[in-house]
């Protein structure tokens, strides 16, 4: 087993906070994580229907029978312990008492988890990462890697992406939704989510979307926002400081891991990817998630943005640090082409004009691409995807 990344952010919280509370997509390896990072812990898993039943209706007798330090999976399923939680909490005054883990970030629970704020460390496990999965000395390429995915049983057993990622989104995923969205014809549900990964680095029109879905464009709004709950998809904010006046504040949309969105689309190996009209959307999903777990695995605000006007500049990536502005160009690509700079060297001459500072330090922004590594071209770096981390 490999080490993750996050590690010793959550080993610090150990010491500092009560609660450690792990949320993530299903199968992103949280459980596992636990069970041996926490290792002289009891363990109590929610899904059990005996366990699940002593929780909701016997809280304070959970404790007596599973005393900390404990961690308890699947909170999600009974999100009113956490209360409890908290009274035993306070009454013990350690720290590292209660490892919690969860798979939904569901509205009740996210309620309730406002109150454990100056108790709790709240962390959130994704699928590995790029230099994670360097840990297993397995060399994938560029279609194996968006293929692939980074989900850790995939790698630990060996299971060929088409069929686990199939299996994945029929159990874990389809299961899940059923329990949180209302729906009487789920088959409307899995159309939407086949349009969404038909749509990965657009502008979604939820309107337009409701003809071909056949409900309500409120429906899918609160749809779209499950599947960002459940860690399924993310999305990328537009960045509204004006420079230019922006086309549109609506988000674009990606997949927390590209093995999903493959699946969705059909695509089961990796040389369909050699000609796919979506392989450049899916490379630019897998460099942007690459960038969320980078931010999220350090501990760091994902401070993360695209950038479009109305004269149809483009810029892929945003990074912000205050007033520090990294401009990205993500292109499936080998080759540094020269009009791959046209938008960011158009951006960072207009974020200058306005006292903005463009690139800083070590990173200047440029091209990420499965080309090689260039320090500057033309004053741009160029980065090879592998080593954005």
């Amino acid at each position: 087993m490999i080490t993750r990344t996050i590690t010793p952010y959550i080993e610090r919280a150990t010491e500092k906070y009560p609660v450690v509370a792990i949320t993530g997509p299903r199968q992103s390896g949280k459980t596992t994580f636990c069970r041996n990072f926490f290792s002289g812990y009891t363990y109590v898993n929610l899904e059990e229907l005996a366990m699940r039943s002593l929780a909701a209706t016997d809280p304070r007798g959970f404790f007596k029978s599973y005393p900390p330090p404990v961690i308890i999976d699947e909170i999600q399923q009974c999100p009113e312990l956490v209360s409890q939680i908290i009274v035993e909490a306070d009454e013990r005054q350690k720290c590292g008492e209660f490892v919690i883990v969860g798979s939904l970030q569901t509205a009740q629970f996210a309620a309730v988890a406002q109150s454990l704020a100056g108790r709790a460390a709240m962390f959130t496990m994704l699928p590995f990462s790029l230099s994670e999965l360097k840990g297993y000395g397995k060399e994938l390429s560029r279609n194996e890697l968006i293929l692939s995915g980074g989900m850790p049983r995939l790698y630990e057993h060996d299971i060929e992406p088409a069929e686990y990622y199939r299996n994945y989104i029929t159990t874990s995923l389809e299961r899940d939704m059923r329990n949180v969205i209302n729906v009487k014809n789920f088959g409307r549900f899995e159309t939407f989510l086949g349009l969404m990964a038909g749509r990965i680095a657009q502008l979604v029109n939820f309107t337009a979307l409701a003809y071909e879905v056949g409900v309500s464009s409120t429906t899918l709004r609160q749809w779209a926002d499950e599947l960002e709950a459940a860690h399924v998809i993310f999305s990328l904010k537009p960045w509204q400081v004006s420079i230019g006046k922006t086309l549109s504040k609506t988000p674009r949309y990606y997949f927390t891991d590209t093995g999903v969105a493959c699946s969705l689309l059909g695509i089961s190996e990796a040389k369909h990817l050699d000609f796919h009209p979506m392989r450049g959307a899916l490379f630019e999903n897998l460099v942007i998630a690459e960038m969320v777990k980078r931010k999220n695995n350090n501990n760091l605000p994902a401070e993360l943005y695209f950038y479009r006007t109305l004269k149809g500049s483009n810029v892929d990536l945003l990074e912000v640090d205050g007033n520090i502005l990294t401009p990205w160009e993500i292109r499936m690509s080998d080759t540094p082409l020269p009009q791959y700079f046209r938008h960011i060297r158009s951006f960072r001459k207009d974020a200058t004009n306005q006292g903005f500072i463009c690139g800083d330090g070590a990173r200047t922004g440029g091209l990420i691409y499965s080309g090689e590594n260039i320090a500057s071209l033309d004053g741009w770096q160029c980065v090879n995807f592998m080593d954005i981390c």
